[in-house]
């Protein structure tokens, strides 16, 4: 409320005109010290950081190398970097490492000359998969054929690792590793916007060059001072040990519901850790069907079918926070069980321990 009233609902320009006040900055500061980047820049809007980064980054000549079910947000990035764009089997290093292989020994199509530069793209948790991102073994691959890596922590910021600093504190990898680390604060922070962080030449680089900080209002002040609060929780900067707490519970919680709805016999993707869990409904048809009998029941689902998945891997995505109680875990797994139940979603025989849950 305070940052409403020093500094009004929106700042009505871009970054470089009248859009950075001090509170940008300082979210900018505090970003790069939790990341472990010399620096960060924040853009209005979490696809946009994807969709105008990549092609400030990248152009013709260049190759990319995505992730097979990495976001829609890369997807139009890549495509609107002008650069060639390969793919790699899903979170498979061996597989990019032979991609990356054939593309340096080839080199650019017809001319064969060698790439101007390449880089490889993957997600800390695939959002539509729930898994984690096999990041050490991806970027050895990388730093082997001497490649970019760009991190897209969208999902994992603030909700992976010990201290919420994402896949690469949860993988033990290095943040000087990473070339540009990416992310969003609509997730484990609550607000609106995303991120880069990376060196300080990058950063400089990008904020003279990329279309969303140049052209695109930037983020709304209130919003800024959202994420920065969120940060000091986090951080324990608040005087408090809430962020540890929450972190713990996010995990705990997590852990839990995914646990529960194997137990009831539900095919559930994603890691162990993960906050994001998606079960498998397969058939299109069933889609309206689950989703309108758990509203019916005051538990509101999340569905997802084409063209955000193949038309016949339809899903519910659950994700955890760490506000959820045991109390609204066991409504929405009593729900999702009973509804499952008359839509035929148990594709796996349920176990002894979740019926015992049930009946107590």
């Amino acid at each position: 409320m305070e940052s409403l009233e020093t500094f009004s609902p929106s700042t009505c320009s871009t970054r470089i005109d009248c859009g950075t006040t001090v509170i940008h900055q300082e979210l900018e500061e505090m970003v790069a010290r939790f990341v472990g980047k010399p620096a960060a820049m924040v853009y209005g809007m979490g696809f946009a950081t994807n969709s105008t980064t990549l092609p400030a980054l990248i152009g013709k000549g260049g190759l990319i190398i995505s992730d097979s079910l990495n976001h829609s947000s890369i997807v139009a990035g890549a495509r609107g970097s002008g650069a060639k764009v390969q793919v790699f089997q899903h979170n498979t290093p061996s597989h990019l490492e032979q991609v990356l292989r054939e593309a340096i020994a080839e080199g650019q199509p017809r001319t064969r000359r060698p790439w101007k530069k390449i880089i490889v793209v993957v997600e800390g948790i695939y959002s539509m998969e729930g898994e984690l991102c096999r990041l050490s073994e991806i970027v050895s691959v990388t730093q082997k054929y001497k490649a970019y890596i760009y991190l897209d922590e969208a999902h994992s910021i603030g909700a992976i690792g010990k201290t919420g600093r994402g896949v690469c504190e949860h993988d033990g990898v290095d943040p000087a590793k990473i070339d540009v680390m990416m992310g969003t604060f609509t997730k484990s922070f609550g607000s609106c916007g995303g991120y880069i962080a990376g060196s300080k030449e990058l950063i400089t680089y990008l904020k003279h060059v990329s279309p969303g900080h140049i052209y695109a209002t930037s983020m709304s002040p209130p919003a800024v001072q959202q994420v920065i609060s969120a940060l000091k929780v986090i951080l324990g900067e608040d005087g408090s040990d809430r962020g540890a707490r929450k972190l713990a519970q996010v995990r705990e919680n997590s852990n839990y519901f995914r646990q529960e709805l194997r137990r009831m016999g539900c095919e559930v993707l994603g890691d162990e850790n993960s906050p994001v869990m998606p079960f498998m409904l397969y058939n299109p048809a069933k889609i309206p069907a689950f989703s309108r009998e758990c509203l019916k029941r005051n538990v509101a689902v999340v569905t997802v079918g084409f063209p955000a998945t193949p038309l016949l891997l339809a899903r519910a995505r659950v994700c955890i926070s760490a506000s959820h109680t045991k109390e609204d875990l066991d409504l929405g797994l009593e729900v999702i069980s009973e509804v499952s139940d008359m839509a035929h979603l148990k594709y796996f025989p349920q176990m002894e321990s979740f019926s015992k849950v049930k009946s107590v």
